[in-house]
């Protein structure tokens, strides 16, 4: 016999691989410049000159040993200590690096993170519009997902509707700035008033809510923003994190998890997460790319491509008719379907070889993804069957 969830789960794939593999196998056919794929967030600038550096200085200089064998779970020591002190560097975030455990990546991260929270009847929030893969990540992982609607006029957070989906059984919201798909940064004002409720609801649960904050777009904030980090201004949050955008490193699956000292229960909750981790089958993260986080722990990407990237598909995509709220972080743009139908207008896009993912599986059905991490020809290349789309409706 099959686990249905597990069968299900692989016999689907997310719409977003669906479609980045239907451009690969259109390119061979009609050839590449003519397939305008906005599906997939695969960061398309280089990674930081220093971090290819890193490797070779790593595998030169180091002992093959100490490069290719086993760190302790956590991570080494030496990354964890960088990392550390990075953080407080820049948010005075009194991090030590015994509140980190290094992962493969910012999903494992927040895998662990649910697992460990994942009390019988638990029920975890996220908010729309969210990462899609954040459904099976709570579902297959022993909590029940409870979706809050989107604020469609500037998605920030509809602050009312959150409150209204708390229980005694919520045991956390995962809160995802710079987000996927809208490339929105939940403002200070909004997180505080979120710190606020959540602080309120867990005195009277009688247990604290956290916050798991999904941050792999971080670094990537435009027009002088800021994300806040939030254990700053609320003490009872996970921090899942990912180089995969911030150092153009996504094949390399490096990420982690911090648990703050401040975190109620803190050991109790690191330790738990140390236990999911262990369940999945971690042993350590890849023991090279921890060493080049080490020397590459305050090193931060170069956005100009991706800003000019933003600015062009956004002023052509509104002077043309088509909604979006101009996105400031991350590398994503979330625009309102004409017809209102997402799903209906990326197939007929995907007629015409242009590739955009709809929202239906974000929590916003009548909203499609554009990935803005591609290259600025093929923005240019796609504009006029963007237009021809808008007129056809």
């Amino acid at each position: 016999m099959i686990n249905e969830m597990m069968y299900g789960l692989g016999s689907k794939r997310s719409c977003i691989r669906e479609l980045f593999e239907y451009g690969l196998r259109q390119a061979a056919v009609v050839g590449k410049d003519n397939v305008f794929d906005f599906s997939i967030g695969n960061p398309s600038i280089p990674s930081p000159p220093e971090v290819n550096e890193a490797f070779v200085s790593v595998i030169r200089d180091r002992d093959s040993l100490s490069v290719h064998g086993y760190t302790t779970a956590g991570g080494d020591d030496g990354a964890r200590a960088a990392v550390a002190a990075d953080l407080n560097r820049r948010f005075d975030a009194h991090i030590r690096p015994q509140n980190l455990f290094f992962t493969c990546g910012a999903a494992p991260a927040l895998i662990a993170a649910i697992r460990a929270l994942a009390v019988p009847e638990a029920e975890i929030l996220a908010i729309a519009p969210y990462f899609a893969e954040y459904r099976p990540f709570v579902e297959a992982n022993g909590a029940a997902f409870i979706a809050v609607p989107p604020d469609t006029d500037s998605f920030q957070i509809r602050l009312d509707a959150l409150e209204a989906l708390l229980t005694p059984r919520t045991q956390g919201v995962i809160v995802n700035s710079p987000n996927n798909p809208s490339g929105v940064i939940y403002t200070r004002e909004t997180l505080g008033c979120l710190a606020e409720i959540l602080t309120r609801k867990g005195r009277e649960f009688g247990h604290p809510i956290y916050i798991l904050a999904d941050e792999p777009y971080r670094e990537l904030a435009y027009d002088g923003a800021e994300p806040p980090f939030i254990p700053n201004l609320y003490p009872d949050t996970v921090v899942c994190y990912s180089y995969s955008k911030s150092l153009s490193l996504p094949g390399e699956r490096i990420g982690y998890v911090c648990v703050p000292d401040q975190a109620a229960d803190s050991g109790r909750l690191y330790a738990a997460i140390a236990g999911a981790a262990r369940v999945m089958g971690h042993v350590c993260a890849p023991s090279l790319q921890q060493l080049v986080v080490g020397l590459c722990a305050a090193s931060r990407p170069d956005l100009a491509a991706y800003d000019k990237n933003r600015t062009a598909l956004y002023e052509a995509l509104t002077s043309y008719g088509y909604r979006c709220v101009k996105p400031n972080g991350a590398f994503y743009m979330f625009v309102k379907a004409p017809g209102g139908d997402a799903q209906a207008f990326s197939d007929r896009a995907k007629e015409k070889n242009l590739l955009v993912v709809p929202g239906g599986d974000f929590g916003c059905p009548d909203y499609f993804r554009l990935s803005t991490c591609v290259s600025y020809g093929m923005i240019q290349r796609s504009l006029p069957v963007f237009r021809e789309l808008i007129r056809e409706y």
